[in-house]
């Protein structure tokens, strides 16, 4: 079984921080709540590069606003992908920094699990390809030449 991918919550709003924490967990996400800002930027200080799948927050919050806050944590984590929602549409100019910005409201949470799923994936890159083994080239260079 495959580990789950933890996605760092932001918001002010303990509602919506609480439906969104049960929509990603009924998902099968980790989720690490934060109500502020400086909560999340601390969590981030503290976590091991690559532990956070994803940082999902809030445009507008209290004494930092989500923006800066995605700035600051892809200073500690750049790999960090990060998807800001808003309750205000005018904002999208605002979320410079993140990845994806979706207005509240005007998405469905259908859609915002696909953006993260997309979010999610991309951070961990492509599936590899198979590799091939040794012997099993060797054997096959083998069965080659004794076919000829």
């Amino acid at each position: 079984m495959r580990p789950k991918k933890t996605i760092l919550c932001v918001d002010d709003n303990e509602q919506i921080l609480s439906v969104r924490t049960f929509l990603l967990e009924t998902r099968g996400y980790r989720v690490v709540c934060a109500l502020t800002p400086h909560e999340a930027i601390e969590y981030i200080e503290c976590a091991i590069p690559g532990s956070i799948d994803l940082l999902l927050c809030d445009l507008l919050m209290p004494q930092m606003d989500g923006n800066e806050l995605v700035r600051r944590a892809k200073q500690l984590h750049p790999g960090l992908p990060a998807m800001i929602v808003s309750g205000t549409v005018n904002a999208f100019d605002r979320a410079v920094c993140a990845d994806v910005f979706l207005p509240k409201g005007a998405s469905s949470p259908a859609e915002m699990i696909e953006r993260i799923r997309i979010l999610v994936a991309r951070k961990r890159g492509p599936k590899k390809a198979p590799t091939s083994h040794p012997v099993s080239d060797s054997v096959a260079t083998l069965a080659t030449a004794i076919a000829s």
